[in-house]
């Protein structure tokens, strides 16, 4: 059997062999572009981050509106959708989010605060005119050398094509600072056509908490684009890999990163170290 240069210098030196991609998705590559570390701790380290209300909320919403499809078109009411959530909500807390809330109260007011979110959809849809292609779609698709996966929150098929829609409920950022946010519905165009033949029309980002919706044609020069731009992600995450270099990226962001008390970017110096550069 041939084994590889990696895996013959592995043996050598008595070090397992970096383990490179396997599968790549939207989200991870949006990681990497926005901080490769982040990455790291997230797709290399897996280290769990603590779950939170806000992931809670949109784990819950995102089924929720899923189910909603599952009735007739005359039963997708506010009301019918507030009971979703809250059936989908006991679906999942106790697996995914047991220790989430302090006490009865915060939970309800935290429940709150979601069906309000959750009204707003009705302002940006009529989900009684739409009947989706598919919904919550696991797709996996290789492309070239690579292997891009992903759930695709909604497609639709209207009158000009396929269109494909990502709920958020987030705040929506202004819309000068949107487009980035489209990177991983471009990522699932890309998918879609590899696996059907066919290329959506458009993209949606429908932000509950506002409401707000986006929307950008796609094509498939854009299309193209974003292939070669993933293998060269898918490059460039390899030879971090590899190298086992991760650099950091400071911004904004990192005031709402659940890894930031161990990043190397806000890592407090040794004290003999910070005595020794003290003035």
């Amino acid at each position: 059997m041939q084994t590889s240069t990696q895996e013959t210098q592995a043996t050598v030196t008595g070090l397992a062999a970096p383990r490179l991609l396997e599968t790549l998705s939207p989200s991870r590559a949006s990681d990497f572009k926005a901080c490769p570390q982040l990455f790291k701790f997230r797709a290399i380290d897996r280290i769990e981050e603590p779950p939170n209300e806000y992931q809670a909320r949109g784990t819950t919403a995102h089924l929720a509106l899923q189910r909603l499809f599952d009735l007739p078109p005359s039963d997708r009411t506010p009301e019918h959708l507030f009971d979703l959530f809250r059936s989908s909500w006991i679906d999942v807390r106790d697996l995914e989010y047991p220790d989430l809330f302090t006490d009865v109260a915060d939970e309800r007011r935290w429940g709150i605060e979601s069906l309000e979110i959750l009204a707003n959809y009705f302002g940006v849809e009529d989900p009684s005119a739409i009947e989706p292609a598919d919904r919550e779609l696991d797709m996996r698709e290789v492309l070239g050398e690579m292997t891009i996966r992903g759930i695709l929150d909604r497609i639709d098929r209207t009158g000009d094509g396929l269109v494909i829609t990502d709920y958020k409920t987030g705040k929506a950022p202004p819309e000068r600072y949107a487009i980035p946010a489209f990177f991983a519905l471009k990522v699932y165009a890309l998918l879609i056509r590899q696996s059907t033949g066919e290329t959506p029309v458009r993209l949606r980002l429908l932000y509950l908490n506002g409401p707000v919706v986006y929307e950008i044609p796609v094509n498939d020069a854009q299309l193209d684009a974003m292939e070669r731009q993933l293998t060269a992600l898918w490059a460039v995450i390899e030879s971090a890999i590899r190298t086992d270099r991760f650099p950091t990226r400071p911004s904004k962001l990192c005031d709402w990163c659940a890894y930031k008390s161990i990043c190397p970017a806000w890592a407090q110096p040794d004290q003999e170290v910070a005595a020794f550069l003290m003035p």
